[in-house]
């Protein structure tokens, strides 16, 4: 097509314009960099680069793009999975005079303009993520009437097209779709850190086979690896504690849940240092200021979850260090190589914990649904001939929301489609679910546990540590080099671990109350859907820890479910959480009395517990509440509908309200929160002007 023609490339421009993006005018291109631009401006075919972060893959695609837009040609098109993590790119772009839109979750308010300006060839590079390609809107409207146009595809972190990224961002799985509708001459550059040779020869059947693919050193000579093994939670945060005050410049700890991030960076706080909390449930509009406070050493870590990942660019970062195990290789190397680019000597240490088998078994057990979850949905599919919202999916299959969403959003995946999207509602196609979507899912189950194995040896290794990530990697060790630095202490103070271990067993956690009916309302209570009456719900609540932490989580778990009873230490850690709690309620009334919520199954355990610590406060327990009959357990109800109909007619008030004054209503543990919104109900009603809702243990995260 005329957009794609060959013209010759001119050197002294390119490097006007790498001068220009980095601001200095001595720079030079590294090896590789210039090659990459000349293929793609001479349109040579395509090509893979894999060069390690800090490389300069960026320069490669924004250089090429504003040579090809100054001869005249069209935009290019970039697919990235965390575009928002590319702002200091962008910036570079800018300067050397490269015109940057990006359409993605963050700037929503910027989508038409961009979009017009793209069309109207005002844009010389758009940046989307791969979710666009899943949007029928920006298909028909943006993509179908510029494809003709663009002169370049660019498919940033290319490795996620692999197994890889499945369950990182799914859609990557439709960028093969669109590479089929290109020309064949469009010129198309995939780039990414990490890809091994199984990574290559995936992308290789998706990009084509007479792909050119230029690999570069993997050995990371300014970073210092090392692995230690902690023996416990308590012990890890002693050690980044006294770390972190020897250790110079900034850096990253990663974690791998968003509750240890906040968790981690609310004991490092307490212990003085300046840190702050990145996941991906951080504000939107807070996270370029924390990305800049990292970037100009104003704080002197983010402890973060992998949503501070691809895309994100540190150069002088001097540590990076991991509380807990990532998943893969893969996923280690591209974290852990943030450290040290552009500077002499760096750290890369990973903490061994106790916990992390627990959790990347939770991970690999829910990148994919079972088959009993598809036929749920599909059988509720099935009985719906208008097709059904996510919402209305959730009143007819006992699965929760987010497991739902990710079933239904891999089964449109597929190709066909057993179910697709009409509006807001899903409906069943003619397709049938290939067993082929069976076969991927039991092969990347097995390879997702085959990367965990390998990470755990890795973590038992006292040497050879960059050796070992480079041949996991499918790169060259001969040029390995380690740093002059000396390894981090591998011990912990004993009295900041008992600091440790105090803070885990001070904190404790909100229970806030529901304010609406499930969907349907409870029909056996005669209660309708809809906001529940603010005169007849739950004040906010308190839980004393998280089920099985290392705070008073193990001693909850071993009283219920070892000794039958739970021990004095919980009552009195209970009592003090109660009386600091009762103090921030002023002016409104403490509670004046006790409660509990009652179980067929032990019935026993909690008034046992409730009414030592209605002693311990002071305070005089009645036991008000029935459970009229047995039903499952609520952790076997796996969405909010489920859990709301099984609590449904099962309590009941007995005899007449000892006092009207607030109470305390106590369980052992909670989940869903519907259990203690129907009491709470149930006790309003009958007079009790307010209920308080207390729970030793949040089971909500043990899924």
């Amino acid at each position: 097509m005329p957009e794609n023609h060959t013209f010759a490339y001119d050197a002294s421009r390119a490097l006007a314009l790498l001068r220009l993006a980095v601001n200095n005018p001595a720079a030079t291109f590294r090896d590789g960099q210039e090659e990459a631009i000349r293929h793609l401006v001479e349109n040579r075919g395509r090509l893979l680069v894999v060069q390690k972060t800090g490389w300069g893959k960026s320069f490669v695609y924004f250089i090429a793009a504003k040579l090809l837009r100054e001869a005249g040609l069209g935009p290019a098109l970039l697919v990235s999975p965390l575009l928002a993590l590319m702002r200091n790119q962008i910036e570079a772009a800018s300067r050397m005079g490269v015109r940057a839109d990006r359409i993605t979750s963050d700037n929503r308010a910027d989508w038409v303009a961009a979009q017009r300006r793209f069309l109207g060839g005002e844009t010389d590079i758009m940046l989307i993520s791969p979710e666009r390609l899943d949007n029928d809107e920006f298909k028909q409207r943006v993509l179908a009437p510029i494809s003709p146009r663009i002169s370049m595809l660019v498919v940033d972190e290319a490795h996620c097209i692999s197994d890889w990224g499945h369950d990182f961002r799914p859609q990557y799985r439709l960028i093969e779709r669109l590479i089929r509708t290109l020309p064949r001459n469009m010129r198309l550059l995939a780039t990414t850190a990490t890809a091994n040779n199984r990574v290559v020869d995936d992308l290789k059947s998706v990009l084509g086979a007479n792909l050119s693919i230029t690999r570069g050193d993997l050995s990371r000579p300014s970073l210092f690896l090392q692995t230690i093994a902690m023996p416990s939670q308590a012990a890890r945060m002693a050690w980044l504690d006294a770390r972190l005050r020897e250790l110079a410049g900034s850096g990253i700890i990663y974690v791998l849940t968003i509750r240890d991030a906040v968790q981690l960076a609310e004991w490092l706080q307490s212990r003085g240092h300046d840190v702050a909390a990145y996941t991906g449930s951080t504000d939107p509009e807070r996270r370029p200021a924390l990305e800049s406070a990292l970037l100009e050493n104003r704080v002197k870590a983010l402890v973060a979850t992998s949503a501070l990942g691809m895309g994100f660019d540190k150069p002088d970062l001097a540590f990076v260090i991991h509380y807990q195990a990532p998943g893969s290789v893969v996923a280690y190397y591209q974290q852990v190589g943030r450290a040290g680019r552009a500077v002499a000597s760096a750290y890369g240490v990973l903490l061994g914990s106790a916990e992390e088998d627990r959790i990347h078994d939770y991970f690999i057990r829910n990148a994919f649904p079972s088959r009993e979850e598809v036929a749920h949905v599909i059988n509720a599919l099935a009985g719906a001939p208008g097709g059904l919202s996510l919402r209305e999916m959730q009143a007819g299959v006992n699965t929760s929301a987010g497991r739902i969403e990710k079933a239904v959003q891999l089964l449109a995946l597929e190709n066909p489609a057993p179910i697709a999207k009409e509006g807001a509602r899903w409906k069943l196609t003619a397709s049938d679910l290939p067993e082929s979507f069976w076969r991927r899912a039991d092969r990347l189950t097995a390879l997702r546990r085959a990367e965990h194995a390998q990470m755990k040896t890795y973590l038992a290794l006292k040497s050879g540590h960059m050796e070992f990530l480079i041949t996991a990697l499918d790169g060259d060790v001969s040029r390995v080099r380690t740093p002059p630095l000396a390894p981090l202490p591998e011990s912990c103070d004993p009295a900041g671990a008992e600091a440790a271990r105090a803070f885990l067993r001070r904190t404790s956690l909100k229970i806030e109350p529901r304010v609406q009916w499930p969907s349907g309302g409870l029909p056996k209570f005669g209660v309708e859907q809809g906001s529940i009456p603010e005169n007849l719900r739950a004040g906010t609540g308190r839980i004393l820890c998280v089920w099985g932490d290392a705070g008073w989580g193990g001693l909850v778990r071993r009283g219920k479910y070892a000794d039958g009873r739970f021990g004095d230490e919980l009552v009195e850690a209970s009592a003090a959480l109660a009386r600091a709690w009762f103090a921030t309620l002023a002016p409104a009334p403490a509670p004046t009395w006790v409660a509990c919520i009652p179980s067929l199954r032990h019935p026993r355990l909690v008034p046992d517990f409730a009414s030592r610590l209605a002693s311990a406060l002071g305070l005089a327990f009645h036991d008000v509440l029935q459970k009229t009959d047995a039903r499952p357990e609520q952790k076997t109800m796996s969405n909010s509908v489920f859990q709301a109909r099984n609590i449904d007619g099962s309590l009941a008030f007995a005899g007449k309200l000892p006092r009207r004054g607030p109470v305390l209503l106590v369980d052992d543990i909670v989940d869903s929160r519907w259990t203690f919104t129907v009491a709470a109900w149930l006790m309003r009603t009958h007079g009790c002007n307010s209920v308080y809702p207390f729970a030793l243990a949040d089971s909500s995260h043990d899924k």
